[in-house]
């Protein structure tokens, strides 16, 4: 099975909002959370643990592709796509607030931060993440994932902070519309020249002695993502009117999903991956769906982020009993998503001795979904779901716990702006 192919969904944007009323590059010391911010990091970090969950637990992960429209179901399908929001949200939203962190400190505090935040990324990317998801000290397999582009994505934006906003609308704009001219690009081999265009647009594996390493996410379009994220933070702060925010909300994400409609249907350009009738309806309307992540095509972020901005737009009102306790886990995202893989791992671990497999045997030095020691591993998408709906039970308290330390100690320990 081709590992370059293979999918999770990911990771949280990094930088917890603070709307504030003036420029960043002016500063301000006037806070106040923006909770449809937080409600929707939180929904999609609950979303992107199902896509996780099936990859530890579910028996047909370890077979096939769960958006080969020649294999999969339509419970599995959907299963995979509804995730697919996760990743554009997160970047999204990390630019967004990464415009709001900037009101507090001004542009040069915020490009500070914002370069010092990408590198530990990349450190939790690379070394700790990697240990939770294999438990293997030697590590042989490194995936360069959401984290890692997020990381890569905020050291790059610590530059582009610097520029006037317009021009910053202007990189993100060419870089998510027009990086599919650059589909058809690729750079062969392993070495350095391959390596660093499989970082910007071309996702590979690269082999090095016995290591593993594989580039899920190149960073062009994310850069794009985050920067248009940054540009319209400045919505967010408490000077513009609610009323126009929703307004500008509603007509972006509108207009999002209707050029998605249209492009797709021209079925021209915004995706390398055509769509065909299929045997009824819902099938060709899941191949209409089913658009390109690896990198993240035009199509794809138009799909996932229209929605996601008419979502901000009619969230925006006083949480109640649910939404707050989703919000918490908005509040804490890198905090969940760390957590929950190591939970994860722990109880698949459980699930494979259960299942008459060895302790060793969730040691791995490839993805689980590839592993030759766990096959025909695997339980059904009933119970699947199940553990899914029960990491995130088990996680909560835990969450709450930390967000309930960090609303309080923020200011005084800076070390908590970075987890």
């Amino acid at each position: 099975m081709n590992l370059a192919t293979r999918h999770t969904s990911q990771p949280p944007s990094a930088i917890k909002p603070s709307p504030a009323v003036k420029d960043p590059a002016e500063g301000t010391t006037q806070k106040k959370r923006i909770e449809s911010i937080d409600l929707l990091r939180g929904l999609v970090m609950i979303i992107m643990a199902i896509d996780h969950t099936r990859d530890y637990f579910h028996a047909d992960a370890f077979v096939y592709d769960p958006t080969d429209l020649t294999r999969t179901s339509i419970s599995l399908f959907f299963t995979r796509w509804i995730t697919h929001y996760c990743a554009p949200v997160f970047i999204f939203l990390a630019g967004t607030s990464a415009f709001l962190y900037g009101n507090k400190t001004g542009r040069k505090g915020l490009s500070f931060f914002l370069w010092t935040r990408g590198v530990w990324l990349l450190v939790i990317e690379a070394i700790i993440l990697s240990f939770f998801k294999t438990f293997n000290p030697t590590f042989p397999y490194i995936n360069l994932q959401v984290i890692w582009a997020i990381g890569i994505c905020m050291i790059v934006l610590s530059g582009l902070v610097l520029l006037p906003r317009r021009v910053i609308l202007l990189i993100g704009l060419v870089l998510v519309c027009g990086h599919n001219l650059l589909d058809g690009v690729h750079v062969p081999g392993e070495g350095l020249g391959a390596f660093l265009w499989s970082v910007l647009h071309d996702p590979h594996n690269f082999h090095y002695g016995r290591f593993l390493v594989t580039v899920k996410y190149p960073v062009l379009p994310w850069i794009g993502v985050m920067a248009l994220g940054y540009y319209c933070g400045r919505w967010f702060i408490t000077e513009t009117d609610p009323a126009r925010r929703r307004l500008l909300l509603i007509l972006l994400g509108v207009g999002a999903v209707e050029l998605f409609v249209i492009l797709r249907w021209i079925d021209v350009y915004g995706d390398a991956s055509h769509w065909f009738s299929q045997k009824n309806f819902i099938f060709t309307l899941m191949s209409f769906l089913n658009v390109t992540k690896y990198p993240p095509s035009l199509l794809y972020i138009l799909m996932t982020l229209g929605p996601a901005l008419i979502f901000l737009a009619f969230a925006e009102k006083p949480l109640r009993w649910l939404g707050s306790r989703i919000a918490t886990l908005g509040r804490v995202a890198m905090f969940f998503y760390l957590a929950h893989f190591l939970l994860l791992h722990i109880l698949a671990t459980i699930g494979a001795l259960i299942e008459g497999y060895r302790l060793r045997d969730m040691i791995l030095s490839v993805p689980v979904y590839n592993s030759p020691e766990l096959k025909g591993y695997g339980f059904s998408l009933g119970t699947t779901y199940l553990v899914w709906i029960s990491v995130v039970l088990m996680l909560y308290p835990l969450c709450k716990c930390y967000d309930r330390y960090k609303r309080a100690n923020v200011g005084k320990k800076k070390w908590l702006s970075y987890l």
